[in-house]
């Protein structure tokens, strides 16, 4: 039997076979070690158990925290802060741009350590009010005394007049109410400095922190998204309202004469609008000023009005009132292009031949602004003769051209000044109050029109509708033309109630409102009218927690007279 050659070897032992066999070799040991190393290490993280101080007693957990540590170059004593320090700074913040809920609902302590380091300072020195700590602890402490308003935004501390005290500002609006308008306030804080701990010793009183108000600044800048109308400059800088900022509604002036006669203009004159209601007032003025931006042109205004004598303490209209006095003009000039026609004449019979300024004259307020538009005269000139009601400036307005002519209704907002008014009484009643509003006058004589209305608004008749709408105890804010608050004497026994006229240091002579009407007036003192009183009363209304009206919360009469409710409210 032949048997295999001596010289026959199998392929894997072959001498070229053999380099490849040990790199193969090697991998798998290699591997096989890997899964190995793997296994033990992954066994280890399972079974091992430190000792955890975080899981330990209150005492191992303060001695973890507060550990001396020499890793560094020098000894590190701070105290640490944690993942709970991280998230109430955070909240507090979100609390400066939202409504701040959250914030006042987080249980912080009132006052905050700092490191030693920190802490080595004269006593004496004053308090560093842009310290962050000091700051985080201004707004805790306000969001956490306040607790009936929505924060909007904090201003930054600034130094008060003493050592240990800082103003700051911030913009606000009740949590409840129908009113969604921001105010401003800025207190005083006094701050109590021992050792390492910091903390809020008392909050003055609304607007004392005045060294947080801002103040103007001359700024030439334009504001983001509004386009001020060309060659238009004010006499003090414009800015968004900020919280503590001062009114700016000085007239705007025109820039040079290159600017003037390249603006196109528009004005109404004549017309028998003046010294009526307020409501009629403003029907006619933004008729005007509607047909004013429909013609991309500059309104030429009046900034005087007649007061009518329906809100006069001497019972006559009343001319020469500021428009100021009643509405935000500073808002009114940001966003509409406005002239004062006092200034405007002046420059108008300084320039007009010089630059050949040309006048286009309607008479009749049926000329349509539609044709109106295609004039290219430097200035239109609307004149209203003397024939009512035709000669009403918003009779331009009606029929087709008020699908063409929109009323900026936006554009009008109460005077600052008055709206400062509101806030300081809201504060003053922590904004935690109910409101009712309360019509007698004319309305509770007149029998004729409203014949339930006396009886319906008497203390008794008062007493018994209101037991059920308001708890006993309240503050109640009544808002009523009834000029002796002594009538409503018998709610004080159920309910704590406040007049407009309980706050009237608030316009006297020594407040604010009325040195800055008076710089209005050149220097006359202004009268805290009707129409004012009303406009304050009704904001303050409109921010109470609970609003009762008279008209179908208190009687049924019709809010107009008899039959002239409307069917559907009833």
């Amino acid at each position: 039997m032949l048997g295999r050659p001596v010289s026959y070897r199998t392929r894997s032992s072959r001498p070229e076979s053999l380099g490849k066999n040990s790199l193969h070799m090697i991998a798998n040991i290699c591997l096989t070690i890997f899964v190995i190393g793997a296994l033990v290490v992954t066994i280890i993280a399972a079974t091992y158990e430190p000792d955890d101080p975080l899981f330990q007693s209150p005492t191992k957990i303060t001695t973890f925290l507060t550990s001396i540590s020499n890793s560094t170059f020098q000894s590190n004593n701070t105290v640490i802060r944690t993942g709970e320090d991280l998230m109430a700074a955070n909240q507090t913040a979100l609390a400066t741009f939202g409504s701040g809920t959250d914030a006042a609902e987080t249980k912080e302590t009132n006052s905050y350590e700092t490191s030693s380091s920190e802490c080595e300072v004269d006593p004496k020195e004053p308090l560093d009010c842009k310290d962050p700590e000091v700051f985080q602890l201004m707004m805790q402490k306000a969001i956490e005394r306040f607790k009936d308003i929505h924060f909007n935004r904090f201003g930054k501390p600034t130094p008060g007049p003493e050592g240990n005290t800082c103003d700051m500002a911030w913009r606000f609006r009740p949590k409840q109410g129908k009113a969604t308008g921001f105010n401003k306030d800025y207190r005083r804080f006094v701050i109590n400095r021992d050792n390492c701990t910091l903390s809020v010793v008392s909050i003055g009183e609304y607007h004392s922190g005045v060294n947080a108000r801002k103040k103007k600044k001359k700024n030439k800048n334009k504001i983001p998204g509004y386009e001020p109308a060309s060659g238009l400059q004010d006499q003090g800088s414009f800015s968004l309202p900020a919280a503590g900022e001062m009114v700016n509604d000085s007239l705007p002036v025109v820039e040079s004469e290159r600017e003037f006669i390249r603006r196109k203009y528009l004005i109404y004159v004549g017309g028998a609008d003046r010294c009526k209601s307020m409501k009629h007032y403003l029907w006619s003025f933004l008729c005007a000023l509607g047909e004013a931006q429909y013609l991309k042109r500059t309104l030429v205004m009046d900034m005087t009005l007649c007061l009518s004598s329906v809100y006069t303490s001497s019972n006559l209209d009343e001319e020469g009132k500021d428009f100021r006095f009643y509405f935000d003009f500073e808002h009114l000039k940001q966003a509409a292009s406005v002239l004062d026609q006092d200034q405007f004449w002046q420059l108008w019979d300084k320039w007009q031949r010089k630059d050949k300024l040309s006048l286009y004259v309607a008479e009749d307020f049926r000329v349509s602004p539609k044709k109106l538009i295609e004039v290219k005269h430097s200035l239109i000139m609307r004149k209203f003769g003397f024939v009512e009601p035709d000669n009403y400036w918003y009779r331009v307005c009606e029929g087709e051209t008020g699908s063409v002519v929109q009323r900026p209704w936006n554009l009008i907002r109460k005077s600052r000044r008055l709206m400062d008014l509101v806030a300081a009484i809201g504060s003053k009643l922590n904004w935690d109050y109910d409101s009712v509003h309360i019509v007698r006058g004319e309305k509770a004589r007149n029998r004729h029109l409203w014949p339930n209305l006396a009886q319906d608004t008497s203390p008794d008749a008062l007493l018994s509708t209101l037991q059920n709408k308001i708890k006993d105890g309240r503050d109640v804010y009544i808002a009523t033309n009834e000029p002796e608050t002594s009538f409503f004497e018998p709610l004080k026994h159920k309910y704590t109630t406040h007049f407009l006229n309980d706050y009237k240091e608030l316009w006297d002579k020594s407040s604010e409102w009325y040195s800055d009407t008076a710089k209005l007036n050149n220097g006359a003192p202004v009268e805290f009218d009707d129409y004012m009183r009303a406009s304050v009363d009704a904001e303050l209304f409109l921010r109470g927690k609970k609003q009762i009206e008279t008209f179908n919360d208190l009687t049924n009469d019709c809010k107009d007279g008899v039959n002239t409710c409307n069917t559907a409210a009833i």
